[in-house]
């Protein structure tokens, strides 16, 4: 009945929400309207945000976050770890995980200074990924963080001091992946076919049946839920809302949420993934991959750290801080933002490889950020001889050298980014003169107070090497040119 009596307030909230108390200032449920929608200039400025997968998976910490699905699917690797280690999934299911899962080291306050450590300007923490469990305190399931394992409103934690250290806090829902992820467990002997779970373990349908309305206004009950709540700028959304029978339940969203900025005076972002929504309607995101070019409208790269997963897994490999710079550097140059992911272990503590990737990060950033926060685009997004990966699940397989490089621009200033410590001469041909893209008055190396050599000549700009750099990763150039 509590239930019940939710859907019915939530379906009349929403009913009358999405009224236009003025029709030039209210968004409707449907595209044109919502094509008037402008990505706030928060999140064009941040450039750079925190990901953070935790949840229950890390507590077998096996493959990946997908532990959970992988374990019901015969023949998987998960599937015969699980048996081997801890029984039939008739007798241990992923329900059980759960008691385990404690968080006794979690702390939202190191978290989050480490995330500002790292220059990151907005975090993201997955509010409830495809497994089910809730990390919130919810009236719509008894599977949650807040009821159970960590017994702690993990999301509200990490949003109150999100907010007091001064950064921008958004969520990531997974909710309607949950309709076909446990389906596995149908198949065999196990304790998804127990009605009494099947809370947390969901419809587990296959992949190519349609959504019912009930689950699909499930989704947009638990989201408006989390939208009131918590009141995120940033609802991050994976790539299977993309479902046809989707189309009015994401219009419906977005028009909900959009309004609700209007009502706290604050720019909000919706992310989506591949086609889920119109060209400007909301915020594109490209998993573990990039543009090849500028992209007109504001987008992001979600990535991880880890290699292998975005939750906590043992043996996972990890990238680089140099990896981690240079492609933001090289996403910024293109309009985009990277929202960069990490994953803890089950008892909220983050690897060191990850917190070392996080602090060189944010070295670097504490000396060139003025080159990335803030920044535009310039005409081209750069040159160079290492071609760039382009599209998603795409990593940058040969890493960026000093000779590729860069542009930023804020105002007048155009920065020139060398994606490596120069050792040679620095030759830039779309500063040449011929190339008609005015001439230079001045170059400084951002971080450093000495004089470089330099000379703007017919085919391009030529920049000595210098004697030191403040930074190895990338160096900035700072090019003034003549009134």
């Amino acid at each position: 009945m509590r239930k019940l009596f939710l859907y019915l307030t939530v379906a009349v909230f929403l009913s009358v929400a999405m009224l236009p108390t003025n029709a030039q200032e209210r968004y409707q449920a449907d595209w044109e309207s919502l094509k008037k929608y402008q990505t706030p200039d928060w999140f064009r400025d941040a450039k750079f945000g925190i990901f953070i997968h935790w949840g229950v998976y890390s507590v077998p910490a096996f493959g990946s976050e997908w532990y959970p699905r992988d374990m019901y699917q015969k023949g998987s690797k998960e599937f015969k770890h699980q048996v081997e280690k801890y029984g039939p999934q008739s007798k241990f299911g992923y329900k059980d995980f759960i008691p385990l899962f404690k968080g006794e080291k979690f702390n939202a306050e190191q978290w989050v200074d480490l995330f500002k450590k790292a220059g990151a300007k907005y975090v993201v923490p997955v509010a409830e990924h495809h497994d089910g469990f809730s990390m919130y305190k919810t009236a719509l399931s008894k599977w949650n963080a807040f009821e159970m394992g960590p017994h702690r409103d993990v999301l509200g934690e990490l949003a109150s001091e999100i907010r007091k250290q001064g950064l921008i806090f958004g969520l990531s829902s997974h909710r309607i992946e949950h309709w076909f992820f446990m389906n596995g467990g149908r198949k065999f002997e196990s304790d998804v076919l127990d009605p009494a779970n099947a809370d947390l373990y969901g419809p587990a349908r296959e992949e190519n049946e349609t959504p019912s309305p009930e689950f699909m206004n499930d989704w947009l009950l638990r989201n408006t839920e989390l939208v009131n709540n918590y009141q995120p700028q940033l609802f991050w959304f994976d790539w299977w809302i993309e479902q046809p029978a989707m189309d009015p339940y994401r219009r419906s969203f977005a028009s909900f949420y959009y309004n609700k900025g209007l009502e706290w005076n604050k720019g909000v972002v919706v992310n989506y993934k591949n086609v889920s929504y119109p060209e400007g309607t909301a915020v594109l995101d490209m998993e573990r991959g990039k543009l090849a070019g500028i992209r007109k409208l504001p987008w992001q790269t979600d990535d991880a750290i880890g290699n292998e997963s975005w939750g906590y897994a043992e043996g996972n490999t990890f990238k680089s801080a140099q990896y981690v710079i240079t492609n933001l550097i090289d996403i910024v140059s293109k309009n985009g933002n990277l929202l960069l992911n990490i994953g803890p272990r089950s008892d909220g503590t983050i690897t060191d490889e990850e917190t070392q990737t996080l602090l060189g990060t944010g070295k670097w950033l504490d000396i060139n950020g003025e080159a990335i926060y803030g920044t535009r685009p310039w005409k081209i997004f750069g040159e160079g001889p290492t071609e760039s990966a382009s599209g998603s699940f795409s990593d940058q397989k040969k890493p960026f050298t000093a000779q590729d490089i860069r542009f930023t621009t804020k105002g007048d200033v155009l920065y020139a980014i060398a994606m490596g410590k120069p050792v040679a001469n620095i030759v830039i041909k779309t500063l040449g003169i011929q190339a008609g893209n005015g001439r230079i008055a001045s170059i400084d190396v951002v971080g450093s107070n000495e004089k470089i050599g330099w000379s703007q000549q017919a085919g391009a700009l030529v920049i000595k090497p210098s004697k030191s750099y403040p930074s190895d990763n990338a160096v900035v150039y700072k090019v003034n040119f003549r009134k």
